[in-house]
């Protein structure tokens, strides 16, 4: 299994910074937030991409990819009934599949809460046929780079679309494309009602990249979350893709989150 780090983790540091102590700590890949290298990922060219891409490789480190991709400008949205903020987030979701192309990032983490959420009056099918032209677009120009989007389902706190893996597959279907595949992440599968490993199970054909984290925003191993029966069905599926260290409670400190979540990880995925 090879383990990889959300860049986020590193907050105020430099690319380089960050790098070098991700792979000193023992990672073997980096997954990045558009966010962090421009206020306004908008503004990132190709070529601003391929030099980051560069930077992370100098390092011994793969560029896994792009994750909170909708984060800024915040006012994007899936699911929209409005055609002209449908073609902005088309648009912006295609540039960032280019992006992340010119990394040779391979997989975009799709989750951005309440840049998908429903409201009361949409019908839930049109809603999600309105995603469905959206993804199957980027998935388009994704294809091209070698870049796969894969969807999250996220905790029903969060929002009120795609809150089980099973919705997100069948969203899968309705998209149907090769470049369009799920993503499953340790907090939001904490939210369902079904067990972890029952839910690796029902979706591995679809599984394109995984999250380890705990409910309580922290790291694999800082909350109460036991990894070792996912470690032992991610093997048992045979996920052989990263398994990237995303959280969202920054403290202690981002030396102490990556060395003590990729020990515990490393101990798990050992002894499965």
């Amino acid at each position: 299994m090879k383990f990889a780090i959300c860049n986020e983790t590193y907050q105020g540091w430099s690319l380089d910074d960050t790098c070098r102590q991700v792979a000193d700590t023992g990672y073997e890949g980096l997954e990045i937030a558009p966010f962090t290298l421009n206020e306004d990922p908008r503004d990132i060219s190709e070529k601003d991409a391929e030099k980051a891409g560069q930077s992370v490789r100098e390092h011994g480190l793969e560029v896994v990819g792009l994750h909170w991709l909708f984060v800024k400008p915040s006012w994007l949205h899936l699911t929209t009934d409005d055609p002209l903020l449908r073609k902005d987030t088309l648009a912006f979701g295609q540039h960032l599949a280019r992006i992340c192309s010119a990394m040779e990032g391979a997989v975009m983490v799709w989750g951005s809460p309440k840049q998908r959420d429903l409201q009361e009056d949409w019908e839930y099918e049109d809603a999600s046929a309105r995603a469905a032209e959206i993804l199957h677009g980027v998935a388009e120009v994704a294809h091209k780079g070698g870049v796969t989007i894969a969807m999250e389902p996220l905790g029903r706190a969060e929002t009120n679309y795609l809150n089980t893996a099973e919705e997100t597959v069948r969203l899968i279907r309705k998209v149907d494309h090769p470049a369009f595949r799920l993503h499953l992440d340790v907090k939001a599968m904490s939210d369902e009602e079904k067990e972890i490993p029952t839910i690796i199970r029902e979706s591995q054909a679809d599984l394109a990249h995984f999250h380890a984290n705990d409910p309580n925003l922290r790291g694999p191993g800082f909350g109460e979350v036991e990894f070792a029966p996912i470690a032992e069905t991610l093997h048992e599926v045979g996920y052989d893709g990263f398994v990237s260290v995303e959280v969202f409670d920054y403290s202690p400190d981002p030396e102490t989150i990556a060395r003590e979540s990729l020990s515990y990880l490393k101990k798990k995925f050992a002894q499965a």
